[in-house]
Parts: structure tokens; C-alpha cells; sequence
């Protein structure tokens, strides 16, 4: 990904190789850039020809094709559904990948950067020192709310999370290990100083296969089934302090190197592709070049960017991980007759987005553009101890996804949006606006306003301002759904 270069604040190139720019603002006949002038009027957010591209030719944006012309198209021209194409066809199995060759590019893990945490027995640290307690039926949810509600924390815990949730009481036989493959996931989370779980005794997840997928792990955990707790609410109290009373007490110094962000851009993403995602996409690089790791669920959104992609797996298993990962969600998609990169005439409330190749480059912007893949993680695979970019299973719904990245372990979640939404994962999930008047409309839900790209702020200078604001939520500084005391997963049922 090359730097994003603003002619005057209404002209956009995202990568030097385009041969398109965009114009957020739209424009005009006969308006120009000192380069070329506009053949005509352009909607909002759409693309111009930046120089003249011939029929059949790529037409190039954020560095890669995202199709071809279906006709010559003169610098000045407006690109979109009447002379571009999608270059391939969606059919209902997904096509070979090329053989792979090697990564194109490496990036050195570097020390730099530092921020307060909190120690763990077990791999990183933690930006919280939470309590969570972990259900594994849903009929013990109202139990525990209650109990919870009259519980007061000692003062070094963060918060005391209930991870509610609906299974457990009468799932098929088969999903019942992908359900504890994520609770357990989640209960090996950093930020979970101790954790709870709890069974009422009759489900079909098993409390015990979870205890033991995190048992000897040098995690503080500790299991109670209600059936079998004469006093319910002093039996969760007593578990609760003991887990406290071993939980550390103060911040320490840890590099950036470990961190682990979750990246992720959520439905109705606006100008996203144009401000946010870039911006995260930088944090991601100066993350990974540090040593740290970045997780991200998009797989689903990855099989119309292959070109992109590809090149950027480190070795040969994460190749092949991957490849296992995208046919399975391309297959997916086929049975529910839901093909893989469909778009509508404005998918996600984006403008100007023509075809599926276009929308997946957009979305990969978030892991940045040095950063390789180093690592394709399972359902509830923790992401240590690899750095890189790193590619975790989940569709791309926003609180499955959310889930599975806090189940891999990452600390904090950059949460891009551009019609906004209050949600909040279990970890601090950073909100980030692609536009300000997002930002100004609903200030209770944005930690962080990408839209100053729009108004002529650099990258680089935003980039820094979002890089200070992480270390500070790693620090301790609360996001704007932590303020409001709530934070919410949801389990991938296939």
C-alpha cells in the first residue's frame, strides 16, 4: 500500500500504482487537479480515470486490479459499472490457487514503543484485569446476572465480565466442540486476570472438555457447577475473590511487541476504504515491523483479492491454512446460494464500490500493506506465539468476528465504521469513524475520527495520533463502550 496522496482534499490516490482516483466529495464537469480535468459529472465517493486506460485493460486502485474496462476509457472519465467489469465470474466451486512461491517481502520484528500492563503467568500481558465468568449453558445466564449484580470487586479488577450467551441447553451433538474450542479460547484471553466457569450440570457442552483445554496453561481458572452448589450466590462470591486475591495489582512496562490488535471493518462502512482502513492498515505495519501481532476474520472477504494475498503469506503452511479456510467459506456461501464478493449497486452503504475485487482490497487495507500473513489460526486458536499478520476463522458478522479475535487472544479490537454502531466486544474495542459527521452525530460511540482525511490531515499524522491513542486504551484509558459497562460475544454455530 503506497501513502495516500491528496491533490486537493476532493482527489484521493490510495497507492502510487493507481491508475484511478477518487473523488470523496464528488465532481464536476470541467473541474480539475492541474493534471487532467473531469469529462463530466461524478457521484460522491466514485472513481476518475487518471490516465486513459484501453478496453480490456486493468483498471488499477489500491495497488492491485479490480477489473477490466469493458470499453476505452479517457483520463477525466468516470469509472464505474458502464465501462468496468469484475475480471472473473463466481462460480459454485472455488478455483485453484497458483503454486505457492514464496513470500515477496519480510519485515524485521523491531523493539520500540512500550505500554502498561498487566503480568500473566501465561504468555502475554494483559491490557485489563478483568474477571470473566464463562457459561456454558445459557440457563445459568439470569442466575449469574443476579449474583453478579450484588457482587462488589476489589479494587485492582478492572471489571467483572458475564460472557452471556444462548447455547449449551439443547445444541446438536456436532457443534458442541466448536463451542468449546471458543469458550476456551476466550478463557486463555490476557485480559482475563481470572476466570469463572460455570455449568448448571445437564448441558451438552461439556464443563469439564473446557477446564481441561485450559488447565496447566498457568492460567488462573476455576470451574463451579450450580447443580451441585447448595448456595449458588456464595459459592460464585468465594470463587470470584479467591481468583482476585491471585490476580497482580499493578501495571508494568511491556514492549509494544506484545500487543495483539484485532482489525476488523463492520457493515454500512461508508468511506471507510478511503480513511479508516488505511489508518488501521498503518498501525498494523508499525505493530508488526515492533513485533506484535495482527488478527483479522476476513477470509470470506480475502477470495476476490488473491493477488493481494497471497504474495503475502510467510511460509508454505499458512499458504496451505489459508487456502483450507477460503474454499471452506467459498463453499459455504455456494450451498446458501450467497456467492463469495457479491455486491450490491451500494454494498455496505459505500459509494462508488464496482466490483468484488474492489470491495476485498478496501477491506484488506486493515493488515496494512508490508505486513506478511504468518499464521491462519483455527476456531479459538490463540495467535501466540507468532507475530505477523494473522488470518483467524470467523464470518464476517460483527460480534462473531469480534468473538473469535478476543478467542485468539487479542487485547484491544480497531473497529472501523461508517453508519456506526454502539457495539463493543468483550476486550476494548476501539471505534473508528470513516467520516466526522459520523464522529459528531453519535460521540458516545466513536473513540476515534478517521474523517480527518477528508479535511486534509496526512496519514502520517493521523497515524500517529491513533498509534498514541492504543498505547493509551493499553494503558488503561477506557473506550466508549467501557464507559457504558458493556461488552458482548457471539458464537459461530456454522
Amino acid at each position: 500500500m503506497g501513502p495516500i496522496s491528496v491533490k486537493f482534499p476532493e482527489f484521493i490516490r490510495l497507492n502510487d500504482l493507481d491508475n484511478v482516483i477518487v473523488l470523496p466529495f464528488g465532481g464536476s464537469s470541467g473541474e480539475g487537479n492541474g493534471v487532467f480535468m473531469l469529462n463530466g459529472d461524478i457521484p460522491p465517493g466514485h472513481k476518475a480515470a487518471s490516465r486513459d486506460i484501453a478496453e480490456g485493460e486493468h483498471v488499477i486502485k489500491h495497488g492491485h486490479p479490480i477489473g477490466a474496462a469493458t470499453r476505452d476509457i479517457a483520463r477525466g472519465d468516470w469509472v464505474h459499472r458502464h465501462n468496468l467489469a469484475a475480471r472473473t465470474g463466481t462460480g459454485a466451486s472455488a478455483p485453484r490457487l497458483p503454486k505457492w512461491e514464496g513470500a515477496k517481502s519480510s519485515m524485521p520484528g523491531l523493539m520500540g514503543g512500550s505500554f502498561m500492563g498487566y503480568r500473566r503467568m501465561a504468555e502475554r500481558p494483559g491490557v485489563r484485569n478483568d474477571l470473566w465468568v464463562i457459561p456454558t449453558s445459557g440457563a445459568v445466564n439470569g442466575e449469574l446476572r443476579s449474583i453478579l449484580g450484588n457482587y462488589g470487586k476489589p479494587y485492582w479488577i478492572s471489571s467483572v465480565k458475564l460472557l452471556e450467551h444462548p447455547l449449551g441447553g439443547s445444541d446438536p451433538r456436532e457443534d458442541t466442540g466448536t463451542v468449546a474450542a471458543i469458550l476456551a479460547g476466550l478463557a486463555e484471553n490476557p485480559n482475563a486476570a481470572g476466570v469463572l466457569l460455570v455449568g448448571l450440570g445437564c448441558e451438552n457442552i461439556s464443563l469439564s472438555e473446557i477446564h481441561s483445554r485450559v488447565i496447566g496453561k498457568d492460567l488462573n481458572v476455576m470451574k463451579l457447577t450450580l447443580q451441585d452448589a447448595p448456595d449458588c450466590a456464595g459459592s460464585v462470591c468465594r470463587m470470584l475473590d479467591e481468583l482476585a486475591a491471585a490476580a497482580p495489582r499493578v501495571r508494568e512496562k511491556f514492549p509494544v511487541s506484545q500487543l495483539c490488535v484485532g482489525v476488523k471493518c463492520g457493515g454500512g462502512v461508508g468511506y471507510a476504504w478511503l480513511t479508516a482502513n488505511p489508518l488501521i492498515g498503518r498501525f498494523s505495519d508499525y505493530l508488526v515491523e515492533h513485533g506484535g501481532a495482527v488478527v483479522t476474520t476476513d477470509a470470506s472477504e480475502m477470495g476476490r483479492a488473491l493477488d493481494a494475498v497471497l504474495p503475502r503469506m510467510a511460509n508454505k503452511r499458512a499458504y496451505d491454512d489459508f487456502e483450507v479456510l477460503y474454499r471452506w467459506f467459498h463453499d459455504r456461501s455456494a450451498a446458501r446460494d450467497r456467492p463469495e464478493g457479491k455486491i450490491s449497486p451500494q454494498p455496505d452503504g459505500t459509494p462508488g464500490i464496482t466490483t468484488p475485487e474492489e470491495k476485498s482490497l478496501g477491506a484488506l487495507e486493515k493488515i496494512g500493506g508490508k505486513s506478511l500473513v504468518t499464521n491462519v489460526l483455527r476456531y479459538g486458536e490463540g495467535a501466540y506465539p507468532a507475530h505477523g499478520a494473522q488470518i483467524a476463522f470467523a464470518p464476517g458478522d460483527d460480534a462473531i468476528s469480534c468473538t473469535s479475535m478476543a478467542g485468539s487472544g487479542c487485547q484491544i479490537i480497531l473497529f472501523a465504521t461508517g453508519g456506526g454502531t454502539p457495539f463493543g466486544s468483550v476486550v476494548p474495542t476501539v471505534k473508528i469513524s470513516a467520516v466526522t459527521e459520523l464522529k459528531e452525530r453519535h460521540p458516545g460511540w466513536i473513540d476515534f475520527d478517521a474523517g480527518v482525511l477528508l479535511r486534509g490531515e496526512s496519514l502520517d499524522e493521523a497515524a500517529e495520533r491513533l498509534r498514541e491513542h492504543i498505547l493509551s486504551v493499553a494503558c488503561g484509558e477506557r473506550t466508549a463502550h467501557e464507559k457504558k459497562g458493556f461488552g458482548e460475544i457471539s458464537i459461530f454455530r456454522g
